[in-house]
């Protein structure tokens, strides 16, 4: 069996096998424990991660990519035996061409600073997890990630022009390209899309890019029952109005950000609704006040309009701090939260919350409910203990019941997390519900004449 020490000797300074500098990367932001990997690779170019490849390949030792390390099924947990391949020193930004609409990154690029730079000449990368701070390039495209922007400029597959990608065997391809538009064979592209990290591992992407928004503005509504937001969205998609995001937090979320943030909310609340909206400056009054019009018809406890920056900023901080705000609820440090996230059509959005609600009652297990209401996104933040054996069994029961409401609305069990490790049961389920078999089957083919040692994130996705 390769020990670390023969990592150390055939491919040199790049890779670590001291313990206490390994141990952080045993986790990810996911509550799976990983186990110690055999060693870490911090790879510096190219040609080093092919010789990565080439030499586990031929001594099939077993390779974990990651990127930021904020996946949340645990996609970047390493498994026994396995080298952890960490992506963090391709960081570079190489070429931005605004007049073309594409910018060519590395994998390791944190998606903030992308768009920091990119908005020095008034462009951006639309795709906008919660996480962005710390999430990269290459992990966003891994997992098909969404976010706040989702509901006007979809998720992440929908900005990836091509891609260069290093095999399993150590072998280099690139798909795609520049170009807007192309029409050559099959679309390579798009399967690494939403692989996180079974095919090969992403060393270089080119990202369409687009021009900031003119001018928004956001509105701030709260309501007693999500009912009301979701006759509400519909009402004005039905008119016209596009959110650049449209965000809901239920009362547990709003009463862990007033606890570990200090930001007030009303009282009469369950449920608080973002909403943004994005045109040209000529126009963009009268299209607030057309939102604004639709969201007083369905009598808001309390609603704010506002185009302030520093305003703006604030409530956009109470919908990226609700995960770690919820964090800070836990009973325990052996409490973990463990997010939910399924996807329904947006019109079934309501009905779909009412049943996760009663699904938690039934089985006695306390969640926070938010997410992107313009897309049908829930997120169900659970609260899992998991040192009771009898919680943790309530939280799988309500996970596969909420898996369920997703797929008999005719909706997903992942919406933008990924698979991972949490959710292949959900996976294979959502196949065989909707008699779709064989298009699982086929997945599973495919990773096996990429990966026939089946030596990449092996666990991940399927067995």
């Amino acid at each position: 069996m390769v020990q670390a020490e023969d990592l150390k000797r055939e491919l040199g300074k790049i890779i670590i096998t001291d313990p206490v500098m390994m141990k952080p990367y045993a986790t990810d932001a996911s509550y799976f424990e990983g186990v110690m990997p055999l060693a870490v690779a911090i790879p510096e170019n190219v040609e080093q991660v092919k010789q990565i490849m080439s030499y586990c390949s031929r001594n099939s030792i077993r390779v974990v990519a990651r990127g930021g390390g904020t996946s949340l099924t645990g996609s970047s947990v390493p498994t026994e035996n396995s080298l952890l391949l960490s992506m963090a020193r391709f960081d570079r930004i190489i070429e931005v061409k605004p007049e073309d609409r594409y910018a060519i990154v590395e994998p390791g690029v944190r998606l903030d600073y992308l768009n920091e730079q990119l908005s020095d000449i008034g462009f951006f990368y639309p795709p906008d997890p919660a996480s962005s701070i710390a999430a990269t390039v290459g992990g966003s495209i891994s997992t098909n990630a969404g976010g706040l922007r989702a509901s006007m400029y979809g998720t992440t597959k929908n900005w990836i022009l091509g891609l260069e990608v290093v095999l399993p065997n150590g072998d280099l391809i690139r798909t795609g390209g520049k170009v807007l538009k192309r029409t050559a064979g099959y679309d390579l592209t798009s399967l690494f899309v939403g692989a996180e990290g079974t095919l090969g591992i992403i060393t270089r992407a080119t990202l369409k890019i687009w021009p900031k928004p003119e001018a928004t503005g956001r509105i701030l509504a709260y309501y007693r029952d999500i009912e009301t937001i979701g006759q509400a969205i519909s009402e004005m998609k039905r008119i016209g109005i596009t959110p650049l995001i449209a965000e809901f937090l239920d009362r547990i979320t709003m009463d862990s950000l007033r606890d570990s943030r200090g930001i007030k909310f009303p009282e009469d609340a369950n449920y608080m609704l973002i909403i943004d909206v994005a045109s040209e400056e000529v126009a963009i009054e009268g299209e607030m006040e057309k939102a604004r019009k639709v969201l007083e018809k369905y009598n808001p406890t309390e609603l704010e309009v506002t185009r302030d920056r520093e305003r703006m900023e604030k409530i956009y901080e109470a919908r990226k701090g609700a995960y770690s705000s919820l964090l800070n609820q836990r009973k325990s440090m052996s409490e973990k939260v463990v997010i939910g996230d399924i996807v329904v059509p947006a019109s079934h959005l309501p009905e779909a919350l009412k049943e996760a609600s009663a699904k938690l009652q039934e089985h006695n297990v306390k969640a926070a409910l938010f997410g992107h209401i313009a897309d049908g996104n829930i997120h169900a933040n659970i609260y899992a203990d998991l040192s009771d054996e009898k919680n943790m069994s309530d939280v799988e029961a309500f996970q596969r019941d909420l898996a369920m409401i997703s797929i008999k609305h005719g909706g997903s069990v992942s919406a933008e997390h990924g698979i991972g490790l949490e959710k292949k049961e959900l996976l294979e389920m959502e196949h065989s519900v909707n008699e779709n078999r064989e298009a699982l089957d086929l997945m599973k083919s495919i990773r096996k004449i990429f990966d026939p040692s089946g030596i990449l994130n092996r666990g991940k996705m399927f067995d």
